[in-house]
C-alpha cells in the first residue's frame, strides 16, 4: 500500500526462503543493487480481488461493495496509461472504499518483440521501463508480465453446463495463438524455428534491464506462465515459464527481490505435473509469498494434450488445496478469478459466481488453519 513505510529486503526474511539450497544461496548472494532495492510490504492477509474496469460506473462500484470485494485489478485504457491516469483510476475506487492493486497495460504486458528479439525490441523495453515508473509514481506496486512469443492458444469452444468455454487440443488442426489483434498459426508463427537458448538469452536481456527500474520504483513484477505450457508451439519454445525448473532458473537470473511469480493455477493445471514438475500447491509451498504475489484462480477439465477451461467446482484439481496452501504460507498477495466460462448475465455474473466461490473456499481455509498460521 502506498501509505506504508518502505523496507529493504529482507522482506519477511527474504534470505530464509525455503527454496532449496542452490536457489536460497543465490538469493542471499544477490547484487548490491538488489540489496538496496525498495519493496513495499503488503498488508497481511489473502486479498480476494475483482477484475474491474478503468472507468467504473456507479453501478460497478456498488457491485464490488455488495460482494464484499476490497481489491480490484484494472486493465487500463490507452488514454489513462500515465502516472496521472493511474492515480485517477486509484482515486475513483478509493472513493468507494476499494483498493486498486495493479493496473495493466496490454501494450507491454506481453511483447513478442522482447521474447523473440524482433525489430523494435529496445523501444518496447524502454516503453516497459516507463510503465514501471508510472506505476511507482502512482503508488501501484505490482504488475504482471508474460514472456510468450506467440500468444495464448486455443482450438475452439466447448459447452460446459450450458456455458461457452475455451478449448485447447494439441492434435487439432484449428489451433491458433492470439494476443491483442495478432494471430499466430502453425507450422511456424514467425517463419523459423527458435532455439531454447535464444528464448533464455532474450529473457535475460530484458529482465536485467527492467529489474533495476522495478527496484528503483518499488514495483514487483510477477511473471505469468506460458498458456498453454506446451514445450514448443509453431516453432517457439516455451521453455522458461512452463515448468518449475524454468521458473527457478529465471528467478536466479533476475536476482532481484522485485521479480517473482504470477501463478496462474489454470495454466499450471493445463500442463499437469508431467510438464510443470510441481502442482499448484507444491509451487506455493516451495516459492511462498516471498516470490508468488498473484494467483489466477481457475480450473481445467484435464491436463494436456486436451483441456477445457471449466468451472472451478468441476475441474480435475481440488481448488481447496490451493486455498489451504496459501493460508498455510501466510500469503499476502491477491487471488483473482481468471478465464471463467461465459455465463448468462455476462461479466458481472461471472465475477459474482467466482468471487462467492473463492470466498467460501478461503473462509474454510481460514477456519481450518493451524493456530500458528492464523493472523491477528
Amino acid at each position: 500500500m502506498d501509505s506504508e513505510p518502505n523496507r529493504k529486503p529482507g522482506r519477511r526474511d527474504f534470505g530464509k526462503l525455503a527454496l532449496g539450497s542452490a536457489f536460497g544461496a543465490a538469493a542471499l548472494l544477490s547484487s548490491e543493487r538488489a540489496a538496496s532495492a525498495t519493496v513495499h510490504d503488503a498488508q497481511p492477509g489473502i486479498k480476494l480481488t475483482g477484475q474491474a474496469s478503468a472507468k467504473p460506473t456507479p453501478e460497478e462500484l456498488k457491485f464490488w461493495q455488495q460482494v464484499g470485494c476490497g481489491y480490484v485489478s484494472v486493465a487500463s485504457t490507452p488514454d489513462l496509461r500515465t502516472a496521472e491516469g493511474f492515480q485517477q483510476i486509484k482515486k475513483t475506487y478509493a472513493d468507494a472504499g476499494i483498493t486498486v492493486w495493479n493496473i495493466g497495460n496490454t501494450d507491454v504486458h506481453n511483447m513478442p518483440e522482447v521474447t523473440l528479439n524482433l525489430p523494435g525490441r529496445d523501444k518496447k523495453i524502454e516503453q516497459y521501463k516507463q510503465y514501471l515508473r508510472n506505476c511507482g509514481k502512482a503508488g501501484i506496486y505490482y504488475t504482471t508480465y508474460a514472456h510468450m512469443g506467440n500468444g495464448i492458444w486455443n482450438s475452439g469452444r466447448a459447452e460446459i453446463r450450458g456455458a461457452s468455454a475455451r478449448v485447447f487440443d494439441l492434435n487439432s488442426p484449428d489451433k491458433v495463438g492470439v494476443w491483442a489483434d495478432m494471430r499466430f498459426h502453425e507450422p511456424l508463427s514467425h517463419g523459423r524455428v527458435f532455439s531454447q537458448e535464444e528464448i533464455w538469452d532474450n529473457y535475460a536481456y530484458f529482465i536485467r534491464q527492467v529489474a533495476p527500474v522495478a527496484e528503483e520504483n518499488g514495483v514487483r513484477i510477477g511473471i505469468h506462465p506460458d498458456d498453454p505450457p506446451v514445450p514448443v508451439l509453431a516453432g517457439v519454445p516455451r521453455c522458461i515459464f512452463s515448468n518449475f525448473d524454468g521458473y527457478r532458473r529465471a528467478m536466479e537470473i533476475a536476482s532481484s527481490p522485485n521479480v517473482g511469480i504470477c501463478l496462474c493455477c489454470g495454466t499450471w493445471l493445463e500442463g499437469g505435473k508431467a510438464i510443470t514438475g510441481k502442482d499448484p500447491e507444491e509451487m506455493i509451498r516451495y516459492f511462498g509469498p516471498q516470490k508468488i504475489w498473484k494467483i489466477h484462480f481457475r480450473n481445467v477439465s484435464s491436463p494436456l494434450p486436451r483441456f477445457v477451461e471449466t468451472f472451478m467446482d468441476n475441474g480435475y484439481y481440488d481448488m481447496y488445496k490451493i486455498a489451504r496452501a496459501l493460508r498455510d504460507v501466510n500469503f499476502d498477495g491477491i487471488v483473482i478469478l481468471d478465464h471463467t466460462p461465459g455465463l448468462e448475465g455476462g461479466h458481472w455474473a461471472e465475477q459474482a459466481y467466482g468471487f462467492a466461490y473463492m470466498k467460501a473456499l478461503f473462509n474454510r481455509a481460514n477456519s481450518e488453519a493451524r493456530p500458528e498460521a492464523k493472523l491477528a
